[in-house]
């Protein structure tokens, strides 16, 4: 049973995970690979746009993924978007990659295997990974400026579109968890977490929303 105190502290999470960039035309669009296939439309929906001339779907399966995806997050992001109509040769897949930070490292490779230059990236990812993702990829690729997207949503709206609120919850405070520890271990950039937000994520740990934790 999800408390009235859980749902306000699952907000702050969410609301502090929003980036806000607005989004701009950039070299390249990175889709950052997940059970969401909301990420491959929005990349879908940011390429019509005219945001950039080339997508990166990057992204292998993980325990989440594997029974939904099977060939792949990337691969099935890369269907879903010639599905919505994009070009087959304006994709490129990075299948291997099994976290956030091999999502960076592995398409910045693939780029440069390509010989293609990169001064911008619309970096698009679940919206509640937005500052996660931001975080990490400015520590990888500090060379390149980033601009964080993901679909524009409600956290009642994502729960309702995902149908699981224990994996929301659970996956809020996993990456709420990482912009806490990973700065230490050079993972990403250090961010400021206001106090609200970490008493909110306590409270979360405390109540058993644990499973996307990482050992500290």
């Amino acid at each position: 049973m999800i408390s009235e105190q859980d749902w306000e502290d699952t907000q702050l999470l969410w609301d502090y995970q929003q980036m806000h960039h607005e989004p701009r035309p950039c070299s390249v669009g990175i889709g950052l690979g997940s059970h969401d296939l909301g990420v491959a439309d929005t990349t879908v929906d940011l390429y019509r746009r005219g945001m950039m001339p080339l997508i990166v779907f990057t992204g292998a399966t993980s325990r989440t993924t594997q029974g939904r995806m099977p060939r792949g997050e990337a691969e099935h992001y890369r269907e879903r978007a010639i599905e919505l109509g994009v070009p087959s040769n304006v994709i490129l897949v990075e299948p291997r990659a099994r976290n956030t930070g091999q999502n960076i490292t592995r398409s910045r490779a693939l780029l440069e295997e390509r010989g293609i230059a990169v001064s911008s990236v619309l970096l698009v990812s679940k919206p509640y990974e937005e500052r996660r993702a931001y975080a990490t990829a400015r520590k990888l690729w500090p060379e390149v400026e980033f601009v964080s997207a993901s679909t524009p949503m409600k956290l009642s709206e994502y729960v309702d579109s995902i149908q699981d609120t224990q994996l929301v919850i659970d996956m809020l405070v996993g990456s709420l968890q990482r912009l806490l520890i990973y700065p230490a271990r050079g993972f990403m950039i250090a961010q400021k977490v206001p106090e609200d937000v970490s008493r909110a994520y306590e409270r979360l740990t405390a109540h058993g929303f644990t499973s996307r934790l990482v050992p500290e």
